[in-house]
């Protein structure tokens, strides 16, 4: 709410009244003035601070980034449990196919522990992950 404040002193500067005449009361009344705004940079800074939040462990922080999975820019990522070749091509394959679907993201860089709180800072929703396991069975761990 933005008060009477412009109006006085609009009013002070102009040497024109602005204010309302109320017949039952019998007195003058500089309305306030009302200032509502929108946009997209507040409304992105509201969602992000939102999102966001920090973790410690082991005396350590960390950032997450907890985005609606309709809004994170990246919806899945698909990380192999190591850089190993025999996990490579399945991995590749399920990114493949996923990033038919949603926005998607291939990270077999540094530890698995690593990569996941890569994903977690930018606010990717779901990870997949491939294991050892996951050429025997075609099952993946989603988290």
């Amino acid at each position: 709410m933005g008060g009477d404040f412009d109006l006085v002193q609009h009013a002070k500067s102009s040497g024109k009244g602005l204010s309302y005449y109320d017949e039952e009361t019998k007195e003058h009344i500089v309305p306030y003035i009302i200032e509502p705004s929108a946009g997209v940079e507040r409304t992105a800074l509201a969602v992000l601070c939102d999102a966001y939040d920090e973790d410690v462990a082991d005396g350590e922080a960390r950032v997450l980034l907890h985005l609606h999975p309709s809004i994170a820019p990246i919806k899945v990522a698909v990380l192999p449990l190591s850089r190993k070749e025999t996990l490579t091509p399945l991995a590749k394959e399920v990114y493949t196919e996923l990033r038919q679907q949603w926005m998607t993201s291939y990270d077999e860089a540094q530890s698995i522990g690593r990569r996941y709180r890569r994903q977690d800072e930018i606010g990717t929703p779901f990870c997949v992950t491939i294991d050892f396991e996951s050429l025997e069975d075609k099952q993946v761990t989603i988290r």
